[in-house]
């Protein structure tokens, strides 16, 4: 239970990358707070989260709101300082997709990806930025991705915001060291999801072959790794970028 007593908070994990991170943090014995957007129906499904969490013995409480409103954001850190005490871990995973080629790109395409998953790791890290530097202790993982270290045909405003969220890792890192707290990115590849199991079979097969292992990765991969990240035996970690990915990017 390496993580007891110790508040993590996960954007955007009401399901998938997300909602795997919180569990995994739960049956470490976290107090985890389940952060999603606010729409029709999330509410029942952050709270069915809560409730694995709390079956594995951890404890949790979901807060809904918005990661690109700053209000929403400061909300969310008094949240989780008021239930448990304190912010010990952010997990920066919203995040959102509106693919096409760039001569196609609406610009509200284009604001929309940039401002939920760059400005919104921005005001998550800001808001939590005075609670974690008066603890002098504290951890942030930023979820990117291999498509903001390599690019991607058809997501120039993803891969502009995932390269742009690795740059914000690092300077974070640099900015907060000197308090005790360390921030470190994760960029998976390709990994087996809803979205993915949607895919035709001979996409899904021309994408595995382009992966050294020849298969896509499992949430629990970026779960574990969020995990480790976060606690004692990553102590000496910061600022760094670790590629999930089976290989893809060497």
């Amino acid at each position: 239970m390496e993580f007891e007593n110790k508040t993590v908070i996960v954007t955007g994990s009401a399901r998938g990358i997300g909602r795997e991170i919180a569990l995994k943090f739960g049956a470490e014995g976290a107090r985890v707070v389940v952060f999603d957007i606010d729409i029709d129906g999330q509410a029942e499904i952050a709270d069915a989260v809560c409730g694995e969490i709390r079956a594995a013995g951890g404890e949790a409480e979901y807060f809904l709101g918005d990661v690109s409103k700053p209000a929403d954001t400061d909300a969310l850190i008094k949240f989780a300082k008021d239930k448990f005490g304190s912010v010990d871990v952010i997990v920066n995973n919203a995040g959102i997709t509106r693919d096409n080629l760039i001569m196609r790109m609406s610009e509200a395409d284009w604001d929309a990806v940039l401002t939920v998953n760059l400005k919104g790791a921005f005001n998550v890290i800001k808001s939590a930025a005075r609670t974690l530097m008066k603890q002098r202790a504290g951890v942030i993982v930023n979820m990117a991705s291999v498509s903001g270290v390599m690019g991607n045909a058809g997501q120039a405003n993803y891969s502009a915001s995932k390269a742009g969220l690795i740059g914000l890792t690092k300077s974070v890192a640099k900015e907060l060291a000197s308090r005790n707290i360390r921030c470190n990115a994760i960029a998976p590849g390709f990994i087996e999801t809803p979205m993915t199991a949607k895919l035709p079979e001979d996409i899904q097969k021309a994408y595995k072959d382009s992966i050294p292992l020849k298969r896509f990765g499992q949430v629990e991969d970026i779960a574990n790794l969020a995990v480790f990240l976060a606690g004692d035996k990553a102590k000496y970690i910061t600022g760094q970028v670790i590629n999930v990915d089976g290989g893809l990017v060497m």
